[in-house]
């Protein structure tokens, strides 16, 4: 087992500006990237609450929870899995990024996460997901969890799961205004990283099919399944005062992202890295359209 991560969150951030003011970070976004993603990270950089919880997160997760989540689970590999590794290498590709290190655990539920850090990342695939998606649809649930590695999103990711799945009641109210800031940023993360998983799998039906997939938990379901008749929850959604529960949530409303993704994939970008020909909307067009698709959650 490697050594536990160590982060000196100060000397952290003044990397990521030094990187940010000498154009290295822009490459590092990808022009694919949710702007307020990155715009978000950068307020938030500079709350004492979230340096602090940053900080003793890293420290718990080392000593741990790393050894938890590794400790019952199986690396995908060219010796075993290799058709995972396969489309793990794919992705990894399209990305640009190294081929990260990915293990299999038994879990029933359809899941997927990366945690560690930006230079120890790893990913959990869940076995059910396997046993459900397709390789196509797995492409996209891969490619999204790339997207995290590619855009730095890990460290933020770790602390959030230490902070609401491992650490006490008493530490959880302690961390709430971190969490709170964590969790909006994190939302529109997600939105940055659904882009990523339709790159991967140059298609946003598969994309979304698979996003819906991972609501229903059933195969059988899926068969009767009807997008456009989910999609009008979303307006059903508008009107209930349960909408502002989404502030808790780590992702929008999934209507949400999947309208989202649909108008990724009328992006000129995207288009034209799916070979779909030239024409389409400028990024700065997709992301004002998305803010305006996410703005009432608060």
């Amino acid at each position: 087992m490697a050594n536990a991560p160590q982060l000196d969150f100060p000397e952290f951030v003044s990397r990521r500006r030094q990187e940010h003011q000498s154009g290295e970070s822009r490459a590092s976004r990808r022009d694919y990237a949710y702007s307020v993603d990155h715009k978000m990270r950068e307020q938030f950089e500079r709350m004492k609450p979230v340096e602090l919880a940053v900080a003793a997160a890293l420290r718990t997760f080392g000593r741990v929870v790393k050894g938890q989540l590794l400790g019952s689970s199986v690396r995908v590999s060219d010796r075993q899995f290799p058709r995972l590794q396969k489309l793990v290498a794919s992705c990894a590709d399209t990305l640009s990024i190294p081929v990260p290190a990915v293990y299999i655990v038994n879990d029933p539920r359809l899941n997927a996460a990366t945690y560690g850090t930006d230079d120890e990342a790893f990913i959990m695939i869940h076995s059910a997901l396997v046993d459900h998606f397709t390789d196509e649809e797995l492409l996209t649930v891969i490619g999204h969890e790339c997207g995290h590695i590619h855009n730095r999103h890990v460290v933020y990711l770790t602390t959030l799961h230490v902070l609401t799945q491992v650490v006490g009641v008493v530490a959880q109210w302690a961390a709430l205004p971190a969490t709170l800031a964590l969790r909006a940023w994190q939302r529109r993360a997600e939105i940055t990283c659904d882009r990523a998983g339709m790159l991967c799998g140059k298609s946003e039906a598969t994309a979304a099919r698979a996003l819906t997939k991972l609501a229903l938990g059933s195969k059988r379901l899926y068969e009767e399944f009807n997008l456009e008749a989910f999609l009008e929850q979303h307006d059903e959604t508008k009107e209930n005062i349960g909408r502002y529960m989404e502030v808790f949530a780590s992702h929008p409303w999934l209507p949400k992202r999947v309208l989202a993704m649909r108008t990724f994939g009328q992006s000129e970008l995207f288009r034209e890295a799916t070979a779909q020909g030239t024409g389409g909307l400028s990024m700065s067009e997709v992301d004002d359209r998305v803010s305006s698709l996410l703005k009432w959650e608060s």
